[in-house]
C-alpha cells in the first residue's frame, strides 16, 4: 500500500471516529402466504421469514434500521412502523400517501432511523387489509446504556402481540368491504398469534422463575376491537406507553385500545403453578377471549379455569385512561428531563375539530372525516408534491378546520390538510357515533390531555391535564365523546392520521397532514431518497433532484 493510501485510510478511520454515525441495524424479510390454523381453522396467513406473527426489530435509540423487504406475494405490499417518528424523513412512512408499493416479486430497502426514541411499538403492511392475515410484528426500542430507566433490569422481557382475529382470508374480508358489507364480529383473540385450546395440550408461552421481575411489551395488533388484557393473580406495574416512560401505577388489568401499546412489570411473587394471561373484547355486544399460559419454572398444577373478570362499560375505561401520567422525574430518550418540555405554558394557534361520520346503504359503506372518505391514490401524496404537480393529484384542505354541521354526502377524495411548519396546534377527536374509536397520527407523538363525554366547546379546555399528560401517538375516543390531543408539528412530511380500525381507514376514515419546510431546508427534511420507488405521474418524469439544501 502506497503512502498516499495509507493516509487516505488514516484519514478515513480518524473521519470515522470523529464523525461516527449511529450504529446500523440491518434485516432481511422474505414476506409470503403460509397456512396458519390460530384458531384451529386453516388459512392463508402472510409470514415474515416463514414467521407469525413476523420478526422483532430489536433497536435501541438512535439507531439506523434497514430492512430489506422482499414481496413473495400476490399483491403490492408496505409496511408502516407504528409510533416510529421518522424526523424529517417521511419517505420512509410505508403509506400509500408517501410511498409506491413494493410489487410483487421485487424488493425495497426501508432506512430509518429511531431517533431519540424508546418504548414499545409494532410494525404491520398498511396495504389494503393485510394485517388482517399477519404480517405484524413487535419493535423495542431500548434506552442508550448512558440514560438511566426509571425501573431495575428486569429477569427477562417477553412481548404479548394481542388482537381479534378472523378465519377468513384478507382477501374475501377486503371483497366485504368492497361490497358495501361490514366486517361483522372477529372469530376469536389471539396472543403472539395464537389461543390456548383447552384440551390439555397446552404448553407454556412463557416461563418465570420465582421472585423475579418480568417486562411485558403489550400491543394490541387487531384489526376492530379494543381489549381487556390481565393475568390471574400478577397485578400489572405499567412503566412506559407508546414511548413515554410513565407513573409507575399499579392495575389488575388495562384496556388495550386498536393500535395502542403498554409496557409493564410482572412479579412472579405468587403460589408456584400455572397462571392464565387473558385479553378480551371490551365494549362489544359479543365476549371473545384469548388465552396464554405463564408458568413458573418450579410450578406444580395447572391454570384455574376461572379467570379474572374484565370490567364493564366504557366509563371504567375512561378512568384508566385519567390515571395515564408522565413521569416527569425520569431521563426520555435523550439525556434531559421530559419535563423540560412544558406544553401547558405554549399558546394554541390553531384548533383543528375531526369528526367522523359513516353512511351506509345501497350496496356502500363508506367512513369519513369532516364529510371527507379518503381514497388512495395512483401517485403518492409525497411524491407529488416533491415533482411539484400536487395539483394533479390532490387539493389541499378539502375540509376544514370545523366539521359540518350535518353530513349527508360524503365527498370521495385525497383529503390532505396542511399545518404550518412549527405552529402549536390543538386537535379534537368528535366521536358523534355509538362505537369507540381508535386513531394515530405518524411522525409524531402528541399530549393526550383530554377524553369526555359528550361535545367539545372552548370552555371544556379548563378541564385539560396541561401538567403531566402522556405523549403518545395513538388514543382512542369514546360513543358520543371527544379527545384532545396538543402537538408542535415540527417535522417535516406528508403524515398519515388515520383510524386504526382496519375497516374505518379502509373506507376512507383517514387522511393525511402536510407540514412543509419554509425555507426548503435539509435541515427540516431530507430531499428524495436515490432508492425511492417511482410510480403514478412521476415514473416518466426527470427526477427534479435535491430540492432542499
Amino acid at each position: 500500500m502506497g503512502r498516499g493510501a495509507v493516509l487516505a485510510l488514516m484519514l478515513c478511520l480518524l473521519g470515522v471516529a470523529v464523525q461516527a454515525e449511529d450504529p446500523y441495524v440491518y434485516y432481511t424479510w422474505k414476506v409470503t402466504y403460509g397456512i396458519i390454523s390460530p384458531l384451529g381453522i386453516p388459512q392463508q396467513g402472510i409470514l415474515i421469514n416463514n414467521q407469525f406473527p413476523g420478526p422483532e426489530i430489536n433497536s435501541t435509540s438512535n439507531n439506523n434500521i434497514v430492512i430489506n423487504v422482499f414481496n413473495y406475494l400476490d399483491e403490492p405490499l408496505l409496511f408502516t412502523w407504528h409510533g416510529i417518528q421518522l424526523r424529517k424523513n417521511s419517505w420512509q412512512d410505508g403509506t400509500p400517501g408517501t410511498n409506491c408499493p413494493i410489487l410483487p416479486g421485487t424488493n425495497y430497502t426501508y432506512k430509518f432511523q429511531v431517533k431519540d426514541q424508546i418504548g414499545t411499538y409494532f410494525y404491520y403492511p398498511s396495504t389494503a387489509l393485510h394485517r388482517a392475515a399477519g404480517g405484524f410484528g413487535g419493535h423495542r426500542i431500548f434506552s442508550r446504556l448512558l440514560i438511566p430507566v426509571p425501573y431495575p433490569d428486569p429477569e427477562d422481557e417477553y412481548w404479548v402481540l394481542i388482537g381479534d382475529w378472523y378465519t377468513k382470508s384478507h382477501s374475501v374480508l377486503r371483497k366485504f368491504l368492497d361490497s358495501g358489507r361490514s366486517l361483522g364480529r372477529p372469530d376469536g383473540v389471539l396472543i403472539n398469534g395464537q389461543t390456548t385450546k383447552d384440551d390439555g395440550s397446552d404448553k407454556p408461552m412463557y416461563t418465570m422463575k420465582p421472585g423475579a421481575t418480568y417486562k411485558l411489551r403489550i400491543c394490541n395488533t387487531g384489526i376492530k376491537d379494543s381489549l381487556n388484557f390481565r393475568i390471574q393473580g400478577h397485578p400489572l406495574k405499567l412503566v412506559e406507553t407508546e414511548g413515554s416512560h410513565t407513573v409507575q401505577n399499579i392495575y389488575d388489568s388495562l384496556d388495550v385500545h386498536v393500535g395502542q401499546c403498554f409496557t409493564v412489570l410482572v412479579t412472579a411473587d405468587k403460589e408456584p403453578k400455572d397462571y392464565y394471561m387473558v385479553a378480551s373484547t371490551r365494549l362489544t355486544k359479543y365476549n371473545l377471549v384469548g388465552k396464554a399460559i405463564l408458568s413458573y419454572t418450579n410450578g406444580k398444577g395447572p391454570a384455574s379455569p376461572e379467570l379474572p373478570p374484565a370490567p364493564v362499560g366504557w366509563a371504567w375505561s375512561l378512568n384508566q385512561f385519567r390515571s395515564f401520567r408522565w413521569n416527569l422525574t425520569a431521563s426520555a430518550a435523550r439525556p434531559n428531563p421530559q419535563g423540560s418540555y412544558h406544553y401547558g405554558g405554549i399558546n394554541i394557534t390553531r384548533t383543528i375539530i375531526l369528526s367522523n361520520s359513516v353512511i351506509r346503504g345501497q350496496g356502500k359503506l363508506r367512513y369519513a372525516i369532516n364529510g371527507v372518505s379518503h381514497v388512495d391514490t395512483e401517485t403518492p401524496l409525497k411524491l407529488a408534491e416533491y415533482y411539484g404537480i400536487a395539483d394533479k393529484v390532490f387539493k389541499y384542505d378539502l375540509i376544514s378546520d370545523v366539521p359540518p354541521v350535518t353530513v349527508n354526502n360524503l365527498t370521495l377524495a385525497p383529503n390532505v390538510l396542511r399545518a404550518t411548519y412549527r405552529t402549536f396546534i390543538e386537535i379534537i377527536f368528535q366521536n358523534p357515533t355509538k362505537t369507540i374509536q381508535s386513531y394515530n397520527l405518524g411522525g409524531y407523538s402528541f399530549f393526550a390531555v383530554a377524553i369526555e363525554p359528550g361535545k367539545w366547546s372552548p370552555e371544556k379546555r379548563q378541564n385539560y391535564n396541561l401538567l403531566d399528560a402522556v405523549s403518545r401517538h395513538t388514543i382512542q375516543v369514546f360513543p358520543k365523546s371527544w379527545a384532545a390531543v396538543m402537538l408542535t408539528f415540527d417535522n417535516c412530511g406528508m403524515w398519515n392520521l388515520r383510524s386504526e380500525q382496519a375497516e374505518n381507514r379502509y373506507l376512507g376514515q383517514q387522511m393525511y397532514v402536510s407540514v412543509q419546510s419554509p425555507e426548503n431546508s435539509t435541515r427540516d427534511e431530507y430531499n428524495l431518497p436515490l432508492t425511492q420507488l417511482i410510480c403514478g405521474l412521476c415514473k416518466n418524469m426527470p427526477n427534479p433532484g435535491n430540492l432542499y439544501h
